[in-house]
């Protein structure tokens, strides 16, 4: 447009413009007089050679991601431009993967198996939520990197499991899930509107092992030190590898706040790992795909008094050009 858009005339040809790069023929309206089509796809074809503006990312956000990630970061922010897919995680404790198939198909819902887990993507997009399946708890809709944190972790029937970070409780039912609903799950989180909605979602899918405890000050985790079988903290991140499904993130994310993201990220590495007691095992996870938010983290943790009980076993960098999924980022130790 050549300017920073003032009035109401320069937002109709904003509008303009995106209809001629969409390759659109502008109809003969007033508003959109003087707009030249071809000059207009040159300048855009002459801009494109900009990342930045290509792909629609604030200056610094591209110098950090270029910075940490390097030539992967191309192609990174080109995949989480692409809209983002729909995955189904299958309910184990009320049905298979198979059976579920054919119970949506059977509603028209066209979908295909993901992986060797419990993972159906929509191949055609759906209210699924209106389902009678969804209604019974036979699924519940989780991004397929995201369903590959919880068997990281491995819980076992009759183990005891601590969520210190559970949200609305995604992972915690798949948690509960792999223990068949056996032994005892703790989801911790800081906001009681979610864990209401965990509560809820427990019901519907029919997990009796939960329960979601509110943290309320350190005492509710000093109380757990040294009593879990197994921790699982997917912290607050960025949320950078989930850009698809939350693209003004990346307009709203400022530097000082992806500081004091990191911050928490390590302060509660610190504060919550003595929940896992010895031979016990941690997850640390993010949606981000920033060594930063990630690796980074974990070896820091690693290196401090707190970690030197812990050693790294595995982990896991998704990013979305892997297979198409969100980015993720899974660590797991073991504590000695």
């Amino acid at each position: 447009a050549g300017r920073d858009p003032g009035t109401l005339a320069d937002y109709w040809k904003l509008i303009g413009v995106h209809f001629i790069l969409q390759g659109h023929d502008l109809p003969a309206w007033r508003e959109w007089e003087g707009l030249d089509a071809a000059r207009i796809r040159a300048k855009a074809a002459q801009l494109s050679e900009q990342r930045r503006l290509r792909e629609s990312i604030p200056d610094w956000l591209d110098l950090l991601g270029n910075e940490q990630l390097a030539a992967d970061w191309d192609e990174t922010l080109h995949w989480l431009n692409r809209p983002a897919d729909v995955v189904l995680r299958t309910n184990t404790l009320k049905t298979d993967r198979n059976s579920l198939l054919k119970l949506l198909t059977a509603e028209g819902i066209q979908l295909e198996p993901v992986g060797d887990g419990q993972a159906l993507r929509l191949l055609k997009r759906h209210n699924v939520f209106g389902t009678q399946a969804f209604k019974n708890g036979l699924f519940e809709v989780q991004d397929f990197s995201s369903q590959l944190v919880a068997p990281l972790l491995a819980p076992e029937p009759g183990m005891r499991v601590v969520d210190a970070c559970a949200g609305a409780g995604g992972k915690t039912l798949h948690l509960a899930a792999l223990m068949q609903s056996k032994g005892s799950i703790i989801a911790l989180d800081t906001i009681e509107w979610k864990l209401d909605e965990l509560r809820k979602r427990s019901r519907r899918a029919g997990v009796s092992n939960i329960e979601a405890r509110l943290i309320e000050s350190r005492k509710t985790i000093k109380r757990l030190y040294d009593t879990a079988d197994r921790l699982l903290l997917d912290v607050p991140c960025s949320g950078l590898g989930v850009l698809r499904r939350n693209p003004d993130t990346k307009w709203k994310l400022q530097p000082q706040q992806l500081t004091e993201l990191k911050t928490l990220q390590q302060d509660i590495l610190q504060d919550y790992s003595p929940i896992v007691k010895p031979g016990g095992k941690m997850v640390y996870a993010t949606c981000s795909v920033l060594p930063g938010e990630n690796q980074e983290q974990v070896n820091a943790f690693l290196s401090s008094p707190a970690g030197h009980a812990f050693h790294l076993i595995s982990e896991n960098r998704i990013l979305p050009q892997h297979q198409g999924f969100d980015g993720f980022y899974m660590a797991l130790l073991e504590k000695s």
